[in-house]
């Protein structure tokens, strides 16, 4: 079991994407206009304004697949927003509007994009407030998100500190999506006051100031999310694998952990905390109906460690 999860990290498709970005990252980084007022930008779910008046105006940009567009028009609408929105919660804050850029060669297909952005807005909602559209030539998809947040309340993907626990928050009220068997849908079957309690879970741990690091779960799955926030962390991560539990529907439906770890998990986040303030987390987790456990720690050496209880290897050494 150890050799097979840790096979599939090290080839993880999406991580690998993600790894192949860096020099086009590091290039703008480098010769872009640099301002006093970022607070955060490149390496958090969401980059941070610095406003006069305490709070940070926070922004996060995301792309859909062409490829998802083409099969899944009215999902692709839906989750331009739904990734967003969840880069702005991830950090502890609060989504204000939304931006879109839409293009599309089918009349029919492009509708039912613009039905699934407009469900996102009402789902969550956040008003769209701006776009670009092009109506002949290709399929496009890719929308902005705007937030606020105290800056003193702001949670760094980039600040996971040694010996803090790392924690998997998930919620377990959902269904495997239509798109795909490796999409787990926690949203579009509840109301929009359910599914924003589970993300104000995050605010609230924002304002108490008992997290280090936070970030959602994207489509690199658990384990590529964990390598993301440890990267941009400059520290390590040991995952005692046993710790994970596959929410009970998913079990039912013969899921087992090789299969889950590579899930797209639409409301869940990992978090680092001390020990101190980690089961407070937890805690507050629960009262908001999602499922919260430690599922390992950060040390200072470069790598990502998995183990079973007994047994341990090294995945990757940074």
């Amino acid at each position: 079991m150890l050799e097979k999860i840790a096979d599939y990290i090290r080839n993880n498709k999406n991580i690998i994407e993600k790894e192949d970005l860096n020099p086009i990252v590091d290039f703008i980084s480098t010769n872009s206009f640099k301002s006093p007022r970022i607070f955060s930008d490149f390496g958090q779910d969401s980059a941070a304004i610095t406003n006069d008046n305490e709070r940070f105006t926070l922004v996060t940009t995301d792309r859909i697949k062409t490829s998802y567009i083409e099969k899944y028009p009215f999902g692709a609408g839906f989750s331009s927003i739904l990734v967003g929105v969840d880069d702005i919660y991830a950090c502890g804050g609060t989504p204000l509007a939304a931006t879109i850029i839409i293009s599309f060669k089918e009349q029919n297909i492009g509708q039912k994009m613009i039905e699934g952005v407009c469900n996102g807005s009402k789902k969550f909602k956040v008003p769209i407030i701006r776009g670009h559209t092009n109506t002949k030539e290709y399929y496009e998809l890719s929308s902005t998100l705007i937030g606020e947040i105290k800056s003193s309340d702001y949670i760094s993907a980039t600040n996971a500190q040694e010996n803090d626990n790392i924690i998997l928050a998930v919620d377990f009220e959902g269904q495997v999506g239509k798109a795909s068997k490796l999409h787990w849908d926690t949203v579009t079957h509840k109301s929009s006051e359910a599914v924003l309690n589970k993300r104000l879970a995050v605010n609230v741990i924002a304002r108490k100031h008992i997290a280090n690091s936070s970030k959602d779960v994207s489509n690199g799955g658990i384990f590529g999310t964990i390598l993301q926030l440890i990267k941009y962390s400059n520290v390590g991560a040991t995952i005692n694998i046993e710790k994970i539990v596959i929410p009970p529907l998913l079990i039912e439906k013969a899921y087992n952990l090789e299969t889950y770890i590579q899930m797209f998990l639409t409301t869940s986040y990992i978090l680092t905390a001390p020990e101190e303030t980690c089961q407070d987390v937890l805690k507050i987790f629960n009262d908001h109906i999602m499922s919260a456990v430690v599922i390992g720690r950060i040390k200072n050496e470069l790598e990502l460690n998995i183990n079973d209880g007994k047994d341990s290897i090294k995945v990757i050494e940074f």
